[in-house]
Parts: structure tokens; C-alpha cells; sequence
């Protein structure tokens, strides 16, 4: 493959790779710090409860953030270009991961996650569409297969930053995330405007609008593609991503020094993400054969049955560690189908416009997940029965793939 890619080609697919591991990284930072840095905030109101709830509250506004995000830049994207977009996101999540470190208060916290997702969401939409213009057309769905993988990255890194400094405050890991800043220097200096969206602009087109997703053209597309996106963030943030306290609650009664756990958390975070990546790299080729609506639908069937498997039925810390590997493939690996099949969903002028909408609108429902999880955690009583009652979202999304277009073969346009 690499022989049919020019150098530049290989460079954009590594600067937007490098945005999209620090983007996982930020992201899963919080999940990995929630329980200590809540207790402390909480102080004395730092029960198990009041964790589960105001830990939803703040990944439900994390997520609004994202989809706002997403849908403003993308509209940016297209107007002001790609690469401009691309760095001014980079930017702002890295600002706002390490003034997160300095929060007094879990409303403060939730501030800065909310400005920090404003970043993160907006750099998808920069990011996976300037890599679909950018490689040639014979390899573009294994590159966008490529850069989703960069998601699993983040997470191992994510994961090992913990374990490494895990004996220091919790602050610490937020103040880590400031590192991406350097990434949108690279980008500012290597990365150019695409030749798709340069043609686009001299021609002339009406700026572009979130009304436009909605005519009788485009609207079957946009609501679906925004249907599928609500189904995978809703699944990953309402159950998936609660695996450290699940892991903290299924050893609670083992009398674990702080050390000990937080090793073990994070061997079971990267567990997860080992089948992540494998399932990142997997949907691509699973694309080009089954199409895109068989792959997504091959992935909704195994997050259906590998969420209760991997949440109810482990007794034991070793179970665990068997199972997360197959639930992190498909309920992560379906990411990869999204910059594959959004960005063929639309015309260069509103492809960005349209990737971002899609990918992120579906978020402001889907920040619902987490609150309900925490509240299903005050309900049913444990993390391992609120988590594994989301699964039923994904026979939600089977649905829906009855209503998507196959474009299988298409070249963007």
C-alpha cells in the first residue's frame, strides 16, 4: 500500500492519526480518574451513588460538548478549509484537558469537559474528511480504517500514562493532556488545503448549512447516518466506557490496596482496547466485502450479545480480562465504519458539514446514556446490571439499517 501514496499523503494520514490518538486520550482520561477525582471534589458526598450520578452529569455534558462541537466545526471546515479547522481543534482540547487539572468543584470539572469536547468533536469532523479527500480513492477506506485505530491508541496510551503516574494526584493525568498542542504546530506547518474542497470553493458553491442536510436530496442520508452514530455513542458511553468501575466494583470486596487496583484497571482498560483495535483495523475490509450496512450490522449483533456476556455473567476479575477483549471489537470497532460511510453520504462542498452533523448530533441524545446508566446505577445497585441493560440500543440501530443506502463502490463526488 504504501508504495501507491505519495510522502504527503502518508504525512496527513499521520498528523490527523497523532490528532485522533491525543483526541481518545482526552477522552478516556476522565473514565480513568472519575472515582478519585469525584471523591475528592464530593468530599464528604462521595458516595457510590452520588459517584455513578454526578460521573453521568458530566460525561452527558462531555458528549453535548462533542456534538456541538462536531456541528460547528464541521460547518467551519467547509467554509474556512480542513487544515485551519483541523488546528484550531487540536488546540482547544489540549487547552481545556489541562485546565481541567485545576478544577475545585464538580461543576468546574464539567466546564472544562464540556470546552474540552467543543475541541474533540470538531477535530473528527476536520480530520475524517481530509483524509477521504487527500488519499487516492483505491485506498480510502483503508485509511479511514487506519486513523480510526488511532482511537485504540489513545486508550493504550491513556491506560499507561495512568499506570504511570498513578501514585500522583489525580490533576496530574489532566495536566498530561496539554501535549496535543504540539500536534497542531506539525499541522499548522505540513498540512495544506485538500484539492477537492480547493475546487469546491473556486467554483463558486453557496456557503454550507445545516437546512441543506435536510432536503428531499440529502435528508433519508442525514437521518440516518445521524441514527447510527446516536446508536454506537449511545452503546460505548452508556456501558463500554464504564468498564473501570466496573472492574473497581467487581474487586471491592478483595480488600486491594490502591496500587494493586489501579493496575488492575488499567490492564482491563487495555484489554478492552486490544480487541478495539483489532476491530478498528477489521471494518474496512469487512466494509469492502459484506458492504457497509453488513458491517455495521455484523457489529451491532456482537455488541448485542458480548455487553451482558462481558458485565453479568465474569465472577472473577480473570473472566473479565477473557471476555472485554470481544466486547472492545465491536463495540469500538464500529467507530471505523463512520469515516468510511459519512463522508460518502455527501458532495465535497457540504461533506464535512454533513460527517460532522451526523457523527455528533446523535450525541445530544446519546449524552444520555451516561445519566442513565447512573441513574439505572441507583436503581438496580450495581454498575455490571445498569451497563449491561444498554445493549437493547443496538437492536435499535439494526433497525435503522433498514432505512440506509449502500455505497459500496461509490467515489466521492
Amino acid at each position: 500500500m504504501s508504495g501507491q501514496l505519495t510522502r504527503y499523503q502518508k504525512v496527513v494520514l499521520v498528523v490527523a492519526w497523532l490528532g485522533w490518538i491525543f483526541d481518545s486520550m482526552d477522552a478516556t482520561i476522565y473514565n480513568l480518574v472519575l472515582n478519585p477525582a469525584l471523591r475528592e471534589l464530593l468530599g464528604s458526598r462521595a458516595s457510590t451513588e452520588n459517584i455513578g450520578w454526578y460521573g453521568g452529569i458530566i460525561l452527558s455534558i462531555f458528549l453535548v460538548g462533542w456534538a456541538m462541537g462536531g456541528v460547528f466545526f464541521g460547518i467551519l471546515a467547509d467554509r474556512f478549509g480542513r487544515a485551519r479547522t483541523l488546528v484550531i481543534t487540536i488546540l482547544i482540547y489540549a487547552v481545556f484537558t489541562g485546565c481541567a487539572g485545576l478544577a475545585h468543584t464538580w461543576w468546574e470539572l464539567a466546564l472544562y469537559r464540556f470546552l474540552t469536547a467543543l475541541g474533540i468533536g470538531g477535530e473528527w469532523a476536520a480530520g475524517a474528511t481530509l483524509v477521504a479527500e487527500v488519499w487516492p480513492e483505491s485506498l480510502r477506506v483503508r485509511g479511514a480504517g487506519l486513523l480510526q485505530s488511532a482511537w485504540g491508541a489513545g486508550y493504550f496510551l491513556a491506560a499507561g500514562l495512568y499506570w504511570l503516574f498513578s501514585a500522583q494526584n489525580w490533576r496530574v493525568m489532566f495536566f498530561v493532556g496539554l501535549a496535543p498542542a504540539l500536534v497542531a504546530l506539525v499541522a499548522r506547518w505540513k498540512i495544506k488545503e485538500p484539492e477537492k474542497w480547493k475546487e469546491a470553493k473556486a467554483a463558486g458553491h453557496s456557503r454550507p448549512g445545516l437546512t441543506e442536510l435536510f432536503t428531499t436530496l440529502h435528508r433519508r442520508d442525514t437521518l440516518v447516518g445521524a441514527a447510527l452514530a446516536f446508536v454506537a455513542v449511545f452503546g460505548l458511553w452508556g456501558a463500554t466506557n464504564w468498564t473501570p468501575s466496573l472492574i473497581r466494583e467487581l474487586l471491592q470486596g478483595q480488600q486491594l490496596g490502591a496500587e494493586a487496583m489501579v493496575k488492575k484497571v488499567s490492564y482491563a482498560v487495555m484489554s478492552l482496547n486490544a480487541g478495539a483495535i483489532i476491530g478498528y483495523f477489521s471494518f474496512a475490509p469487512l466494509a469492502e466485502w459484506m458492504g457497509r450496512r453488513g458491517a455495521f450490522l455484523l457489529m451491532m449483533v456482537g455488541a448485542t450479545i458480548t455487553l451482558p456476556m462481558t458485565f453479568l455473567v465474569p465472577d472473577s476479575y480473570a473472566m473479565v480480562l477473557l471476555t472485554i477483549p470481544a466486547l472492545g471489537f465491536f463495540t469500538n470497532g464500529i467507530f471505523s465504519g463512520f469515516p468510511i460511510y459519512l463522508p460518502e453520504l455527501y458532495p465535497t462542498r457540504i461533506r464535512a458539514t454533513g460527517s460532522g452533523f451526523c457523527f455528533n448530533a446523535g450525541r445530544v441524545l446519546a449524552a444520555g446514556g451516561p445519566f442513565v446508566t447512573g441513574y439505572l446505577v441507583t436503581h438496580l445497585g450495581t454498575f455490571a446490571r445498569a451497563a449491561s441493560s444498554i445493549a437493547v440500543v443496538y437492536v435499535v440501530g439494526m433497525l435503522v439499517l433498514l432505512f440506509a443506502r449502500e455505497t459500496k463502490g461509490q467515489t466521492l463526488g
